[in-house]
């Protein structure tokens, strides 16, 4: 499972947004919390073809490095549950000034193994923190 984890933060960072999207089944859910302690999903995406417009929205930082912390997978047959810890850095370039955004994200996952490959059915990313800080010119 830690492969799929990883492959989704290493398509995000390079931008392979097809790549991302083919970790997901067609019928996948992608709720996001950009508050952790709200019980209501700041956005819900349903369907594999909906994610796009989330992944090119990466596309708007100059650089984003997804670190994956610790995470542990609950097993069953075909199916498994997980947590999953990143800190997000994305690079932000308005003008001449550089910024950078870090996030703590909790994934809760529910994944699913379909021909011998193992995919997201849900994903929810849930922010526990985000600071913000300037960069130098780099």
């Amino acid at each position: 499972m830690r492969e799929l984890v990883d492959a989704y933060a290493s398509c995000a960072d390079r931008r392979d947004v097809e790549g991302q999207m083919s970790l997901f089944t067609a019928d996948t859910e992608f709720l996001v919390y950009m508050d952790s302690r709200n019980a209501v999903p700041t956005q819900e995406i349903r369907g594999r073809d909906g994610l796009r417009p989330v992944f090119e929205n990466l596309k708007t930082y100059e650089a984003t490095t997804h670190f994956n912390g610790q995470s542990t997978v609950a097993w069953a047959q075909d199916s498994a549950t997980g947590v999953s810890y990143c800190l997000a850095h994305h690079v932000k370039v308005d003008g001449p000034h550089r910024s950078l955004m870090i996030a703590s994200i909790r994934y809760l996952d529910q994944f699913v193994k379909m021909d011998g490959h193992w995919y997201f059915r849900q994903r929810k990313l849930l922010v526990d923190w985000i600071d913000n800080r300037p960069l130098g010119t780099g």
